[in-house]
């Protein structure tokens, strides 16, 4: 008698005989763990359609929708209100909202794994309202879809690593991610190509 059972990480089959009670005695067991591995999103990947919330957790906003037949630029920070994220990034990206929507972006977004109030206060401190959409991966399920997480400890845990995109109807037409997947250099507005 052969039975199988799957788990999230392994196929397993196991050998069973009846002992004399008519009760099943496992003979053996062989596990398969799964060797392919998660890979970071590149060039020429749709993005994926996962959740994230702007404003509050009643706001849903679907990413691979919001990018639909448009062009966005979407970049990702470790954290709000952090030094780099405050005093850098997303003021780049307000301050050049302009020019780059001029060129060819419809849509602006930072995504941070924070909850949706904090983005939201963090964007009203910049004021990045109708130039910079602030959404919030509270779960890191987009950071982790992308496989760009990073574990910073002194910020919580799991974040995300800094990063800049150019999404063309959802298609990845370029990646920028920092070395270190913290630093200020790769990922800024004035390095954006549409």
């Amino acid at each position: 008698m052969h039975s199988f059972v799957r788990s999230s990480c392994a196929f397993v089959k196991n050998s069973f005989v009846l002992n004399q009670c008519g009760r099943p005695v496992l003979l053996n067991a062989a596990a398969t763990f799964h060797t392919s591995k998660m890979v970071q999103i590149k060039e020429g990947d749709k993005v994926p359609s996962i959740d994230l919330f702007e404003d509050s957790p009643a706001n849903k906003v679907n990413i691979a929708d919001l990018c639909s037949g448009k062009k966005v630029i979407l970049f990702a920070v470790p954290g709000a209100f952090t030094p780099g994220c405050s005093k850098t990034h997303l003021p780049g990206y307000v301050d050049k909202a302009g020019d780059l929507k001029s060129s060819g972006a419809a849509e602006i977004v930072c995504v941070s794994v924070n909850d949706p109030f904090v983005m939201s206060a963090w964007g009203k401190q910049h004021n990045a309202s109708g130039k910079v959409r602030m959404l919030a991966d509270p779960a890191a399920a987009f950071t982790k879809a992308l496989e760009l997480g990073a574990d910073l400890p002194p910020l919580g845990g799991l974040r995300s690593k800094r990063y800049s995109m150019v999404l063309e109807d959802g298609v990845v037409k370029s990646l920028n991610v920092e070395p270190d997947g913290t630093g200020l250099s790769c990922s800024l507005a004035d390095k954006i190509k549409l």
